[in-house]
């Protein structure tokens, strides 16, 4: 019996916050101590250069990231847990996957699209500003997926379009090349959620409008209280489901406290005591890891040992699998 084979990375390109918590990681790592499947976790710094040209930035981020994933309790024997850049098969099969990838398809991608469509409102080239590495980066994805022939990748709705792209990539080189690849199935957890930022709109580093995981327990307050809300007073009943405040305070609740937040709306709490609430709410959960997240923070030794190890338990599959394409496309020695 085939075991599941669950992969997953976030990009090095901003400091991890409460919606990549809720969104990714926290069930990832439930999902790891829960057994019954392969888990592989990344840090995607090859799509990190995509649009971050900051050098400084990608490292701290890097560094952020893994560290958020271990202070939370990774546990690494159980995953492999490597840097995206420590596995060069990735690359490689990124582009003998481009020679099987459409062009046709490429132009569907939503980045890409986006792109073009901001250009055209501008009245610029409709490429203007399009790398390569922006137009082309779904068949790295896909290489990520299909290099570990994961079977099962978690992604919230608006990245189903990856997983789909990857499939028929991978659809389209088994078809020519025999069965080498396994389709991938996406993934959608809809009790996960798409936590709201700031301002009411999804929470993203793109909006500026996050919340981050780790900050001290002042600074995390301030974010708090910067959550939107309206002009409604204390004693006036206010919508729960409308409500910045009560869903980010959903993500973190159990259904017994849900019940109790959603009775408060009800009866009119004052908004300052709901972000009180929230805040306790969040620190409680997070503040344990916290220190854990200083720690590793102050001596990324410790976290670049994790990384090679887990890059070294990486390549023992990515090598194989390679060497399996390379046979199957005809390259390689005589």
């Amino acid at each position: 019996m085939s075991v599941n084979r669950i992969l997953t990375g976030i990009t090095t390109t901003g400091t991890p916050h409460l919606g990549n918590y809720v969104g990714a990681i926290r069930p990832a790592i439930q999902a790891c101590q829960a057994g019954g499947s392969e888990s592989y976790y990344f840090l995607a710094d090859l799509h990190a250069i995509i649009k971050c040209h900051q050098p400084e930035l990608i490292r701290q981020s890097a560094k952020e990231v893994a560290a958020t994933w271990l202070a939370l309790g990774l546990d690494t024997d159980k995953a492999v847990f490597y840097r995206q850049s420590d596995v060069p098969e990735i690359t490689e099969l990124s582009w003998i996957l481009s020679c099987m990838a459409a062009k046709g398809l490429m132009n569907r991608a939503h980045a890409y699209k986006a792109s073009v469509a901001a250009n055209l409102e501008e009245g610029a080239d409709p490429d203007f500003g399009v790398t390569m590495g922006l137009y082309s980066y779904p068949v790295l994805m896909a290489a990520d997926i299909l290099m570990f022939n994961a079977n099962r990748v978690p992604v919230g709705k608006d990245q189903i379009q990856h997983v789909e792209m990857a499939r028929d990539i991978a659809g389209r080189f088994n078809h020519h090349f025999g069965e080498v690849f396994k389709l991938p199935e996406a993934v959608i957890d809809d009790s996960v959620a798409v936590l709201q930022g700031l301002d009411g709109r999804k929470m993203s580093k793109s909006y500026n409008n996050t919340i981050p995981m780790f900050l001290p327990e002042k600074q995390l307050r301030k974010h708090i209280n910067k959550i939107k809300t309206n002009l409604l007073e204390p004693g006036e009943p206010k919508d729960p489901d409308t409500s910045t405040v009560f869903q980010i305070w959903q993500a973190f609740a159990d259904g017994e406290q849900t019940v109790w937040m959603r009775k408060q709306f009800e009866d009119g709490i004052a908004w300052g005591e709901a972000k009180k609430q929230l805040f306790e709410l969040i620190n409680d959960e997070l503040g344990g890891a916290r220190d854990k997240y200083n720690e590793l923070l102050a001596d990324s030794s410790v976290i670049e040992t994790v990384l090679q190890a887990g890059a070294e338990k990486a390549r023992a599959v990515s090598g194989p699998l390679l060497s399996k394409v390379r046979d199957a496309i005809g390259i390689g020695a005589m």
